[in-house]
């Protein structure tokens, strides 16, 4: 326990005495950010809520800075961690910079006062997450993304030692997804600061985390670094994807193929074809694609998507094999849409393709 900075010890939660989640380990070092992912109604809003106090804990201890967080008072917590929860903060008559300045009643006097450096601490914050423009705006009239980054501003104004947040990007569009996210990691790496949050968007989730915590059921599946996680086929046992699929090497999902035989047959490669397929896709229309190297740009959307796949192993060179069965599967389709434009030694198959397509009169132009 005294290598990490935050730690649980056999945590349960759950509500009303009924456990949810049991025996929670977590272990994060100073400057960390930890992910929860898992499929809605998994518990991640109840660790959190957990962890900060908020619901009692069932059994087990939290410890903050080596220290149980149960015996700390809440001014005490407050000067070491910073909260952003998802429900929604409605203060009446206060103006966006109000609401920031609360994150600084931790350090004030019993009347709230702030110094003038309390102010510089505000008004930094402000800027950090670019909603200085809204100083003087009431609270309760901005846009749900423009709160959530003033209730960040009032976070980083408590100079905490550890965030934790809840779902941060949810009103956010993907400008401010990624500058929210983008702060949170300079802030972690130079400023030490730790961070626990939970997320929808797995893409970001892994691009953003130091580690990544699964919860599913009555306990946390899997703990580790991203690479770990994103592992071929895990998310979608993770959250029972049925309907479609998620590929964990791009952070893509895709929605369900088209079922019966092909009626197109897709010449592509080089991320050519990935648009094509999802149009196919959006119509209805089964189609089989190729010949596809399996470390092309196409070929993890094409076999999510596409009735059949050619394809050929990694930098190997197309075999005769590959190519008849190529060509046969041209031959069954009525129609053919070449999305290549330039052919070369590694692709000239393809070529081949096309030109078999044009004599039968059924390329698409």
């Amino acid at each position: 326990m005294n290598d990490y900075y935050f730690s649980t010890e056999q945590m349960t939660v759950g509500y009303g005495g009924v456990p949810l989640i049991r025996d929670i380990e977590i272990r994060v070092h100073k400057g960390e950010i930890i992910t929860l992912i898992g499929p809605n109604g998994a518990g991640k809003s109840t660790i959190l809520k957990s962890i900060t106090k908020q619901l009692a804990l069932l059994h087990g201890t939290v410890y903050l800075d080596k220290a149980p967080l149960c015996r700390m008072t809440e001014k005490e917590l407050a000067g070491k961690m910073a909260v952003v929860l998802t429900e929604r903060v409605r203060p009446e008559l206060m103006t966006c910079e109000d609401v920031t300045a609360m994150g600084r009643y931790p350090y004030t006097g019993s009347l709230g006062i702030l110094s003038a450096e309390d102010k510089r601490i505000v008004k930094n914050a402000m800027e950090l997450v670019q909603v200085s423009e809204l100083r003087d705006r009431d609270f309760l009239t901005v846009s749900d993304g423009q709160k959530q980054r003033v209730m960040l501003a009032r976070a980083i104004c408590q100079e905490p030692q550890i965030l934790v947040l809840d779902e941060p990007t949810s009103y956010l569009d993907i400008k401010y997804k990624l500058e929210f996210l983008s702060i949170l990691q300079e802030m972690s790496r130079k400023r030490k600061l730790t961070v626990l949050m939970s997320l929808h968007e797995l893409d970001l989730a892994e691009r953003v985390s130091d580690r990544i915590l699964c919860v599913k059921g009555d306990r946390i599946e899997k703990f580790g670094r991203p690479e770990d996680i994103f592992i071929q086929g895990y998310i979608n046992r993770l959250y029972e994807i049925i309907e479609g699929s998620f590929d964990e090497t791009s952070g893509s999902p895709e929605l369900p193929a088209a079922k019966g035989e092909p009626e197109i047959f897709v010449i592509a490669g080089g991320g050519t074809g990935t648009p094509v397929y999802r149009r196919l896709q959006r119509q209805g229309i089964p189609f089989a694609t190729g010949i596809l190297a399996e470390n092309d740009v196409d070929y993890k959307v094409a076999a999510a998507l596409a009735v059949r796949v050619i394809s050929e192993r990694a930098f190997a060179a197309v075999t005769e094999k590959t190519f008849a069965l190529a060509e046969r599967e041209l031959d069954r389709c009525p129609k053919v849409i070449c999305c290549v434009s330039r052919f070369g030694k590694l692709n000239r198959t393809n070529r081949e393709l096309r030109k078999r397509a044009a004599a039968q009169g059924k390329l698409l132009e």
